[in-house]
């Protein structure tokens, strides 16, 4: 499910600047995440903490689906969190989307859903464990953990990303680029151990990349 036109023009018209307004409806037009992600905390009101947030944008998408009760946005990047702000107070939602600048690991005062999206192969392998470990800290008994990832396998798509990342690199959009991309084995090891199940599938989208979802509970979860 793509959010939908009207949706997407309400969301964008709250940033300031023409790029980013035309880039936001874009990426909103394009990527199934956001729809993905509303279908898979349906029916469980809790807050939502979102790990790397960039602008904020899927708290502002779950809110206007209202699937909510409060969002917190951490980033590290300043910049992004400013303009998201700036966004949310214009929306006057300052109130129920947060966002803090701040280390991934930071501890936070939030149990319940909690959100990763594109953010696992930012990091070293051995950080990777760390961050999924926080985020289970922050996950309640039924909250549901969201994945979004590329994940190393075999597959053209696999290749294809790596590619990509590499021009990402080279151009200085992601400073520092992808240091280590995860299998599956290598999720499910972190969580399992942990009591949280974890179903994965596909979320390919328009594009050539091999990007997963995984949605991850203390019990079982059906896939969006």
């Amino acid at each position: 499910m793509i959010p939908d036109s009207r949706t997407r023009r309400r969301i964008a018209a709250r940033f300031r600047r023409r790029g980013d307004r035309i880039y936001i409806h874009g990426k909103l037009a394009t990527d199934p995440v956001y729809g993905a992600t509303a279908r898979a905390i349906a029916g469980r009101r809790l807050p939502l903490l979102d790990i790397g947030c960039g602008l904020g944008l899927l708290g502002h998408y779950l809110h206007d689906c209202d699937v909510l009760d409060g969002y917190v946005g951490l980033d590290h990047d300043g910049r992004k969190i400013a303009m998201g702000r700036d966004a949310a107070e214009r929306a006057g939602l300052a109130d129920e989307i947060a966002l803090r600048e701040a280390d991934a690991v930071t501890p936070q005062p939030v149990r319940g859903h909690v959100a990763m999206l594109d953010v696992l192969h930012y990091l070293p392998r051995e950080r990777q464990a760390e961050l999924l470990t926080f985020a289970v800290d922050h996950l309640a008994d039924d909250g549901v953990l969201i994945l979004r990832n590329v994940i190393r396998d075999a597959s053209w798509r696999y290749r294809a990303t790596v590619w990509e990342e590499k021009f990402i690199k080279a151009v200085g959009w992601i400073p520092g680029g992808a240091q280590y991309f995860p299998t599956a084995d290598d999720i499910r090891g972190v969580l399992e151990p942990r009591g949280i199940g974890v179903e994965f599938r596909p979320l390919f989208g328009r594009t050539p990349y091999n990007s997963w979802l995984m949605t991850a509970s203390r019990r079982s979860v059906s896939p969006p």
